[in-house]
C-alpha cells in the first residue's frame, strides 16, 4: 500500500519505468500492510460516515420538531443515538462551510471567503492545497475515502477532490443550481435570475476527475448517490473506511424521485427531505446488514441553515430567527446527529455547544491520527461528549461573514456587532452597543438585553476585539476568477 501526502499538483507515475529494486519494495510494503497492519486497523478503526445536507434548515425533521415533513428514518437514527440542538455549521454559506467541515479551521484563515461567498463555475482556485482535509488525514492513516455529491471547493482540475485526499469522487464540483437551470422560486423583493439559462454552462457529473454527463436527471440524483455510498460501503467492508456524502439537496432547484414526488403535506420540499431520509435509512441498514454498525461512526449535519427567499422551495429555521447568509442563529444552527450503537449511547439529546469543525479533530481522535503540524485548528475534540463522559464543549463561537466578524458567543451569551438580513439587499447595520442575547433563555433572539448586562457587553466586546486581531486573512480564494473567453 502506498500512501502519498503531498499537496502539489499530481503527476502520473509511469509503473514501466520503476527500477526493479523499488517495484520489490513496494511489493514487500504491499505485502506487510496486506495482512496484520490491515486486520489491525479493520479491528480497531471505526468507520466514518459525514452525511451533508444541503440548505436543510434547523426545523425540518421531524425529531427538530416539523410538524408535516416525514422523517422516520432521521428520527430513529437520533433515538439510537444523540441528537444535538446546538450544533453550528462552519459558516453560514456552503462553500465556506464545507471548507470548514474538511479542514476543522475557520473559513477566514484558509482563504475561503469572498463577496462572492462560493466558488462558482468560473472560480480559478479551490480549497487552498496546503490545507490538510479529514479525507487527506485518513488516507494517511490507511482509510478508503470516497466523496459522493456536491464538492464546491473548487472546479479546476488541480483542485478536485481526487486532488484532496479522496480515492474517488461521483457528484458534481458545485451547486445544483449552476447549470441550466437557476431555481424554481424568486422572491420578488430579493430578484435573481430564474428559469432556463441558456447561455450557462451545463452542469456537470463527474466520476473521479471524468465528466461522464452533462445535466443529469436530478429526479435520480439522490438514488444514484445512495447506490455508490452503499456500493463504496461493500467493497471496502473489511478495511476502514471514510465516506462523505454530500447530498445536493434540498438546495433549489428541488427534485425528487417519481416514488417520493407529490408524497408530502408539506410540498415538493418535503418530497426532497423525505427521499433524503430514505437515502439515509438505507446506508445504516446496509451497515447493520454487513454488521458495520457497531464500527462505524455516521453523522447527519447540514452546510448552513434555509434559503428563506426561496419560501415554500426552502426550509424552515424552526424557532430560531433568520436563515443562511445570517448570523442570527438560523443562519448556521443546524439538525445534527450522531449515530454509532454499542458506543453512543440510544436517545441522547447534548445541548452541548459544538461546531462542524469539531469533527475533524473528534475523527482524529477516534481514529488516532497525526493532526497537522504548525497549523491553527478552530475545532475540539468533542468524543468525550458523543460518549457521554462529559458534556464540556467549546466555550466561544464567532460569527463571520466572508472575512468580517459579526457576532460573538460566550457560554449561553450571544452579541451582535453587525447584523444582517439573510440576503438582504440592505447595507449590514453596525451596533455602537451590541445587541445582546442569552441564546439558552432566548434561542429566536427576540429579546435584546444589552442594557440590563453592560458586564457581559463588554466582556464579549474584549472578546469581539481579541477574536479580530487573531487573525489576518489571506487573500481570497473565492474572488479569484478565470480570464473570460475571448469571442
Amino acid at each position: 500500500m502506498l500512501i502519498y501526502h503531498q499537496k502539489t499538483k499530481i503527476q502520473d507515475i509511469n509503473l514501466q519505468n520503476l527500477t526493479m529494486k523499488k517495484t520489490v519494495k513496494r511489493l514487500a510494503t504491499a505485502i506487510l500492510f496486506s495482512s496484520i497492519p490491515i486486520l489491525g486497523l479493520a479491528q480497531n478503526s471505526p468507520n466514518i460516515i459525514v452525511i451533508l445536507a444541503d440548505d436543510l434548515g434547523y426545523g425540518d425533521l421531524g425529531c427538530y420538531g416539523h410538524p408535516t415533513i416525514m422523517t422516520p428514518n432521521l428520527d430513529k437514527m437520533a433515538s439510537q443515538g444523540m441528537r444535538f440542538t446546538q450544533f453550528y455549521a462552519g459558516a453560514a454559506v456552503c462553500t465556506p462551510s464545507r471548507a470548514a467541515l474538511m479542514t476543522g479551521r475557520l473559513p477566514v484563515r484558509t482563504g475561503v471567503y469572498g463577496k462572492g461567498d462560493v466558488f462558482r463555475q468560473n472560480s480559478a482556485t479551490g480549497l487552498p492545497l496546503e490545507e490538510f482535509t479529514m479525507a487527506e488525514m485518513l488516507k494517511k492513516k490507511g482509510y478508503a475515502t470516497s466523496l459522493i455529491g456536491k464538492w464546491h471547493l473548487g472546479s479546476v482540475a488541480e483542485y478536485l477532490p481526487t486532488r484532496q485526499g479522496f480515492d474517488y469522487w461521483f457528484g458534481t464540483p458545485y451547486s445544483n443550481d449552476m447549470g441550466k437551470v437557476f431555481t424554481t422560486r424568486i422572491d420578488p423583493d430579493f430578484p435573481v435570475p430564474s428559469g432556463p439559462r441558456a447561455n450557462a454552462p451545463s452542469l456537470p457529473l463527474y466520476q473521479n476527475e471524468k465528466v461522464i454527463e452533462f445535466e443529469p436527471d436530478q429526479r435520480r440524483l439522490t438514488k444514484r448517490y445512495t447506490q455508490e455510498v452503499i456500493q463504496f460501503i461493500k467493497n471496502n467492508k473489511d478495511k476502514p473506511f471514510f465516506t462523505y456524502y454530500a447530498s445536493n439537496f434540498p438546495h433549489t432547484p428541488l427534485y425528487a424521485s417519481t416514488e417520493f414526488e407529490g408524497k408530502s403535506a408539506r410540498g415538493l420540499y418535503g418530497d426532497v427531505v423525505t427521499e433524503l431520509d430514505w437515502s439515509v435509512g438505507q446506508i445504516l441498514k446496509t451497515l447493520k446488514d454487513l454488521k458495520l454498525d457497531e464500527n462505524t461512526l455516521v453523522i447527519f449535519t447540514s452546510d448552513n441553515g434555509p434559503w428563506l427567499f426561496q419560501k415554500d422551495h426552502g426550509g424552515s429555521a424552526g424557532i430560531l430567527f433568520e436563515g443562511k447568509n445570517s448570523t442570527y442563529e438560523g443562519g448556521s444552527r443546524v439538525p445534527t446527529i450522531a449515530w454509532w450503537p454499542g458506543k453512543i449511547k440510544a436517545n441522547v439529546t447534548s445541548t452541548s455547544l459544538t461546531s462542524a469543525m469539531d469533527l475533524f479533530t473528534t475523527v482524529a481522535a477516534l481514529t488516532k491520527s497525526e493532526l497537522p503540524k504548525n497549523t491553527t485548528l478552530d475545532g475540539v475534540d468533542i468524543s468525550q461528549i458523543l460518549f457521554g463522559k462529559s458534556n464540556q464543549s467549546r466555550e466561544i463561537l464567532p460569527y463571520y461573514i466572508n472575512e468580517n466578524l459579526y457576532a460573538i458567543r460566550k457560554g449561553p451569551w450571544k452579541a451582535h456587532f453587525i447584523t444582517h438580513a439573510s440576503y438582504s439587499p440592505v447595507a449590514p447595520a453596525t451596533h455602537a452597543v451590541p445587541l445582546l442575547y442569552n441564546i439558552e433563555n432566548d434561542p429566536s433572539e427576540k429579546y435584546d438585553i444589552a442594557k440590563t448586562h453592560p458586564d457581559i457587553v463588554k466582556e464579549l466586546t474584549a472578546l469581539f476585539e481579541q477574536q479580530k486581531s487573531s487573525i489576518t486573512p489571506p487573500p481570497s480564494e473565492i474572488e479569484k476568477v478565470l480570464p473570460s473567453k475571448q469571442k
